[in-house]
């Protein structure tokens, strides 16, 4: 088995991590390589752009937080993908730095079990061609430098939902729940869920909610506004400058991404954990 590895550089303590790993693989005469920036950093040969580490490689070790795996998967494809936390919140990452060469064992061993994630996929014209672009988390539609409120408008399955007049709007998956559309009042949902959310930024209007949906369905997206560009983010990555009027689709993915499991990380325990939910804050004592 041949492992990718794909490390934060911007975080020292990941940068370190990577060191212990690669000497750990060496000693039991694992095979390895490093994505191209990250090998760059650790001043290391032996390396592969990460465009060609999915035809190399059996399998991903992901060493930073969410975002770093989020990068990781979208060229992991199918592939198994180790998620190690080497981040804050760390609701993707399965594994901590302390349990990482259990996980990598496990792997080894064939005794793991994948977490499946479902994708947003969004058809789009760029250039002169349709193309694909998938999402792990969301896909977001913003105003961007827009100077007024733009109406977006929402079809589901060739049906109009509503046009919200907005700051934008967020499509995520179960998985892509707890970042961006949680932050804009979105409902947390459970990781596999056969849903998608759909969350308005800043809605002008007080009846406006974020509304759960099946994810059979098919969303249309198009911004009512008499000039601008607006910006089309996949997982935070800027893909587009979307013109008024113009149409996008997004529906679920047939490429799922294939997380390797953490059988002791109990899902409720991460929210308390996370989310600090149900913890006592000591603010003092009272004086007498």
């Amino acid at each position: 088995m041949k492992f990718a590895i794909v490390v934060n550089v911007s975080r020292q303590n990941a940068i370190d991590l990577a060191r212990k790993l690669a000497t750990w693989l060496e000693e039991r005469k694992v095979d390895y390589i490093f994505e191209s920036l990250s090998a760059e950093k650790l001043q290391t040969e032996n390396s592969a752009p990460i465009e060609e580490l999915n035809t190399r490689c059996d399998a991903f070790i992901s060493l930073g937080g969410d975002g770093t795996l989020l990068f990781t998967s979208h060229y992991a494809a199918t592939k198994p993908v180790i998620g190690i936390n080497v981040g804050y919140l760390g609701f993707l990452t399965e594994f901590t730095q302390e349990e990482m060469f259990s996980a990598i064992e496990r792997v080894l061993n064939n005794t793991y079990t994948i977490h499946n994630r479902s994708q947003l996929e969004v058809a789009v014209r760029i250039g002169n061609e349709m193309q694909q672009l998938r999402a792990l988390n969301d896909v977001v539609i913003e105003k961007g430098a827009y100077p007024r409120i733009p109406t977006f408008i929402i079809k589901l399955d060739g049906e109009l939902l509503s046009s919200y007049r907005a700051d934008g709007i967020i499509i995520a998956t179960s998985t892509g729940s707890t970042a961006y559309s949680m932050s804009a009042g979105g409902p947390i949902i459970a990781p596999k869920s056969s849903v998608f959310v759909i969350t308005p930024i800043c809605p002008h209007m007080l009846t406006v909610r974020p509304i759960v949906i099946s994810d059979e369905k098919i969303i249309e997206v198009s911004v009512d506004a008499p000039d601008g560009s607006f910006p089309l983010n996949c997982d935070g990555n800027l893909r587009k400058m979307l013109a008024p009027q113009e149409n996008i689709t997004v529906r679920k993915s047939a490429v799922v991404i294939n997380l390797v499991a953490n059988e002791s990380r109990n899902y409720c325990e991460v929210l308390r954990t996370k989310l600090l939910w149900g913890r006592e804050h000591n603010f003092g004592q009272q004086g007498s």
